[in-house]
C-alpha cells in the first residue's frame, strides 16, 4: 500500500467520523427533523395542533396564555395560566418543554415564529442519513480571505417566500478550481473567528439539494490564508423541512463549477 493510499484513507475515515458526528446532531430528539410546524404569530391569540395554549405576539413579544391542566417549563420552572417571552432579536430563539417535546419561539425576518419539535415525528423517526460524495482530498482548497473595509450587510432570500435575511458580511474569500478563479461572499460564522459560506454550484439541483448548501471554514491564518473543505459543505435544515426559514447564498455565491464533494439530495426530497 502506497503512502498515497494510507493518506487517503485516513482522510476517508475521519470524514465519516465527522460526518456521523454531524449526522446525530441533526437528528436530535429537538432538532430539525423533529419540527411539526411552522406558525406566523400575529396579535390575535390562536392555538395550535401541536403545542399548548394561545399565543400572540404584539409590542411586550410573545405571549402564551395556557388552558386549566396546560403546563410549559420555561428554564426548568413549570408555567400555568400565562407566559411573556419578551422581545426577541433578529435569529435568536428560546424554547419551552412540555412533555417529551419543546416549543421554538424565534425571530425570523421582523417576525415572529413559533415551531414545535415532537421526537416522534416521522421525519425524524424514519431518518436513515443524508447521502454524500466520496470524500476526496482534491476537494480540500487552500484560499485566500479579504477583509472588506466595513461588514457589507447583504440581503439574502429564504426558504420561505417573501421573507429575507441580512447579515454582515466581513469579507469575501477568494480560490482557485481547475485554474478557474472563484469569489464567496463569506458572513460570521459559529466561532470567533471563523466564517460561513452559504453556496450553489453546477450540481445544485441535480445531484446536490437546489436552494443552498453551506460550508464552515476556521479562522483565517495572520496572512489571510483559509482552507476550504468542501467535503464538508452540509445542507440546511430547508433541505429536510418545509419548516425552515433558511437563508439563500447571496447572488455572488453561485458558482458556475461543479463542486462533486459533501452532502447530496437528501432521500427525503429525492
Amino acid at each position: 500500500m502506497s503512502i498515497d493510499q494510507v493518506e487517503t484513507g485516513a482522510f476517508a475515515r475521519e470524514w465519516a467520523q465527522w460526518h456521523r458526528r454531524h449526522e446525530t446532531a441533526l437528528a436530535d430528539p429537538h432538532g430539525f427533523l423533529a419540527v411539526t410546524g411552522l406558525y406566523w404569530l400575529s396579535a390575535t391569540p390562536r392555538r395550535f395542533p401541536d403545542a399548548p395554549g394561545q399565543w400572540r405576539t404584539g409590542p411586550q413579544g410573545v405571549v402564551v396564555t395556557l388552558a386549566e391542566g396546560e403546563v410549559l417549563l420555561v428554564d426548568g420552572v413549570p408555567v400555568e395560566r400565562a407566559h411573556t417571552f419578551g422581545v426577541l432579536a433578529e435569529r435568536t430563539e428560546v424554547t419551552a418543554a412540555f412533555g417529551d417535546a419543546v416549543v421554538e419561539v424565534a425571530r425570523r425576518g421582523g417576525r415572529d415564529i413559533l415551531r414545535p419539535r415532537h421526537p416522534d415525528n416521522p421525519l425524524r423517526v424514519d431518518y436513515r442519513g443524508t447521502p454524500a460524495f466520496e470524500p476526496d482530498p482534491r476537494w480540500v482548497r487552500t484560499g485566500r480571505y479579504v477583509a472588506f473595509p466595513e461588514p457589507r450587510p447583504t440581503t439574502v432570500g429564504a426558504a420561505v417566500a417573501g421573507l429575507s435575511h441580512v447579515y454582515d458580511a466581513p469579507g469575501r474569500i477568494e480560490f482557485t478550481v481547475d485554474g478557474t478563479p472563484l469569489t464567496l461572499t463569506a458572513f460570521n460564522g459559529r466561532t470567533p473567528g471563523s466564517l460561513t459560506v452559504l453556496f450553489t454550484d453546477a450540481t445544485s439541483g441535480v445531484t446536490t439539494y437546489a436552494a443552498n448548501r453551506s460550508l464552515q471554514v476556521d479562522p483565517p491564518d495572520p496572512d489571510g490564508g483559509v482552507v476550504l473543505d468542501f467535503n464538508r459543505a452540509v445542507n440546511l435544515p430547508c433541505a429536510y423541512t418545509d419548516h425552515a426559514t433558511c437563508p439563500l447564498p447571496p447572488a455572488e455565491n453561485r458558482l458556475p463549477v461543479a463542486v462533486t464533494a459533501g452532502e447530496r439530495i437528501p432521500y427525503e426530497r429525492g
